[in-house]
């Protein structure tokens, strides 16, 4: 039977992955009491135990662990930030042209970021085909829940004698510096990193990711845009919806808890806006993590996931 150990069980995303793994009859989940979970040389024993290990880490953290797993034949599933642009390591979309059969014959995984995830599913296409430059000068912002900020965040929100200001949307990331923006670049092929506005609102979980374009720096049209995303993305997890209007609204939360991930074209002849709608615990995190270790393993991708 395939051992799987998640190495950072008890935060945010090691528990989801635990909650959609724990009931399948083809996977042992080794894990560590309370005393051992932190102590190097048990992580070191389950790490070599294991066929797979997920790192639900801080990033210094994750590069201990993988220090630990030197010598071994584990496969490493990084959910942090420190392998993304490192070389050696697949780049967890297997969605991007190229990238399903580079998670396949790797060791080494490295789990996208959640805003990452949608800005790169929405830019990448684009430059690939020719419709978007390389050197294109681009904005994006990005409505997430309060979950993608960990327990620490959930229990700020959850506190009911919370600071006031936690009621209305805040945007963070001001000093444009943000940690994912480096793969943003990096993955799509861009000379520039992306004017970036994440912002976290008073919901759960739910994330929406916006590209505004004016169409005259597009090689192509709007439709074209269309045309390219349903080529692209055939589903099932990523997929292009043309009719996905909300009488007039896109709703954040509109794939909470799900899985996939929705890509939409909205505007005009002068200005489109792209936008990816997806859970930032789902595909923005541990549903992407349980994607890459079925294609690793070779178990159906999508088993254990909700679409």
């Amino acid at each position: 039977m395939t051992k799987v150990f998640i190495d950072g069980s008890a935060g945010t995303t090691g528990l989801r992955i635990y909650e959609r793994l724990n009931h399948r009859s083809d996977l042992e989940l080794i894990s560590l009491s309370e005393e051992t979970r932190k102590d190097p040389a048990a992580r070191k024993d389950a790490i070599f135990c294991a066929d797979a290990v997920f790192l639900c880490l801080p990033d210094a953290a994750a590069v201990e662990a993988v220090e630990l797993a030197e010598g071994s034949d584990t496969v490493i599933i990084d959910t942090s930030t420190a392998h993304r642009t490192a070389e050696g390591w697949a780049y967890g979309f297997p969605e991007l042209k190229g990238f399903r059969e580079k998670i396949r014959a790797s060791k080494r995984i490295a789990n996208p970021g959640c805003h990452a995830s949608g800005f790169i599913a929405l830019v990448k296409p684009l430059v690939d085909l020719g419709l978007l430059a390389s050197d294109a000068a681009l904005t994006c912002f990005s409505l997430t829940g309060y979950s993608g900020g960990g327990k620490k965040m959930i229990a700020e929100y959850r506190d009911p004698e919370r600071d006031v200001l936690l009621g209305a949307p805040r945007q963070y990331g001001l000093s444009q510096q943000h940690k994912h923006l480096k793969e943003m670049a990096f993955i799509c092929g861009l000379e520039t990193a992306p004017l970036f506005s994440p912002i976290v609102a008073d919901y759960y979980s739910g994330m929406e990711v916006s590209v505004p374009l004016f169409t005259k720096d597009l090689k192509g049209t709007p439709e074209d845009v269309r045309r390219a995303y349903k080529a692209y993305y055939p589903g099932p997890l990523v997929h292009f919806d043309e009719n996905c209007d909300e009488a007039g609204f896109l709703s954040a939360g509109a794939v909470a808890g799900r899985d996939d991930m929705q890509i939409t074209v909205t505007g005009n002849d002068e200005r489109i806006m792209l936008t990816a709608r997806f859970d930032n615990l789902g595909k923005g995190a541990s549903g992407a993590a349980i994607q890459n270790l079925n294609l690793v393993l070779g178990f159906d991708e999508t088993e254990s996931l909700f679409y």
